[in-house]
């Protein structure tokens, strides 16, 4: 019988991953996480599933540099007789593998070259145009009435607008795509319907590239002579859409927080260009989007971080608590400018690609500076303590970010 990771003594019982203490306080909860359990801590899932939580810098390094013991292959996972067929989690954790998530070894590699090209081969100076575009159209919506909520109304319906012209949709299909989207990841009764639209939309876009090549992501994923079938690149860009539009669209609204309520950007937000890169950095270190990512799967009995780890369990990777390490942060500081060793794009073979991290990271910075540009004076329209968080201990997002500023007229695609 596998042994349960829990068996481990600890000072106090097994974290329980859905405590709201991920979104109220992350910080002093991974503080008392490295005190209480080490680099590496017993965590229980829904269902009171075991695995463990690795929020040790040096200890997450050490495990996403080393994928043939530390493997990306969820079939591996000594759980699955315990996980019922509607587990929450399901999504995130899939026993059956279509996508580039859970490949492994020589096809990952082949199949992370096929994105990372389709992806390199976009112009950068279209990508800002199409994300500027976009922007104009958004903020038109509601620039002449002096308040907004800029998750709703703006972050969470840039990316994947930005991203569906990229990957070949018509512009028509786009809003379509953003409400599909956000049903999904937001996980209501809409959900499985949001899913389902995505998924015949991808599949629809690749018969139709296939049939008739394009300048986008899918027509180049189709062309590569690598061997994959159109079923694998379908289900490979609606991986990238999901994990491009969320995370960037967090990115953007806890950028705008930090410049909103933070006094060392607020005297630059008429024109501060170099704030925006510092807002953008200082986030992905002390407010990343990506908190936790599950994981990565022990290929045979090992110890990590003083912790025995059996073949099979489950490591959930902590790139917000690893991030916060003062094995790597000694002085306290906050960490901003030109130093980007932070996790927060993972790290190893299954990092996210860099050109998809170029592609973020140019949409977010330019759906902050079209804000700043078309609305100046944009303030909280609440008190900062009032801004409330997403339930999830995965991705961190703000609920809403309520604001106002001086009424201007619409653009109406003039720029």
């Amino acid at each position: 019988m596998t042994q349960c990771p829990h068996a481990a003594g600890t000072a106090s019982g097994p974290v329980d991953l859905s405590s709201p203490r991920f979104q109220a306080e992350p910080v002093e909860l991974y503080r008392a996480i490295r005190r209480e359990h080490g680099a590496v801590a017993p965590i229980v899932l829904p269902g009171d599933i075991p695995a463990w939580l690795v929020v040790g810098y040096r200890e997450l390094h050490q495990l996403t540099s080393d994928p043939a013991l530390f493997s990306r292959d969820s079939q591996l996972w000594n759980q699955w007789p315990r996980i019922p067929a509607d587990w929450p989690l399901m999504p995130m954790i899939s026993r059956e593998q279509p996508s580039i998530l859970y490949t492994v070894g020589e096809r990952h590699s082949r199949r992370s070259a096929v994105i990372s090209g389709a992806l390199e081969a976009e112009d950068p100076f279209g990508l800002k145009q199409h994300t500027e575009v976009f922007a104009d159209e958004l903020i038109d919506a509601f620039s002449t009435t002096g308040t907004t909520e800029l998750i709703a109304s703006y972050a969470m319906k840039l990316p994947v607008r930005v991203l569906a012209k990229l990957f070949g949709f018509g512009d028509e299909k786009g809003p379509a795509l953003v409400t599909a989207m956000n049903d999904m990841i937001n996980g209501g009764p809409d959900a499985l319907t949001g899913q389902r639209h995505i998924a015949t939309s991808v599949f629809q876009l690749v018969a139709e590239r296939r049939a008739e090549p394009g300048d986008d992501v899918a027509s180049r994923m189709l062309a590569d002579t690598s061997g994959f079938t159109d079923e694998e690149v379908a289900r490979d860009l609606m991986v990238m859409m999901a994990a491009g539009h969320q995370p960037t669209a967090d990115w953007i609204g806890n950028s705008l927080r930090l410049m909103l309520t933070d006094d060392r950007f607020a005297a630059s937000l008429s024109g501060g260009r170099h704030s925006v890169a510092e807002a953008m950095n200082e986030v992905l270190w002390e407010d990343t989007p990506s908190q936790n990512i599950a994981g990565r799967w022990a290929t045979r009995d090992t110890h990590l971080g003083g912790r025995l780890i059996k073949a099979g369990d489950l490591l959930v990777l902590s790139l917000a608590g690893a991030n916060s390490d003062p094995q790597v942060r000694t002085d306290g500081t906050v960490l901003t400018g030109g130093n980007n060793a932070f996790f927060s794009f993972g790290h190893g073979e299954h990092r996210c690609p860099f050109p998809a991290q170029e592609i973020a990271e140019t949409v977010a910075r330019t759906a902050i500076e079209v804000i700043l540009d078309r609305l100046p004076d944009v303030d909280l329209a609440v008190p900062a303590e009032q801004l409330a968080r997403r339930p999830s201990p995965w991705l961190r997002g703000l609920r809403e970010l309520p604001v106002r500023f001086t009424p201007t007229p619409a653009l109406g695609g003039q720029r």
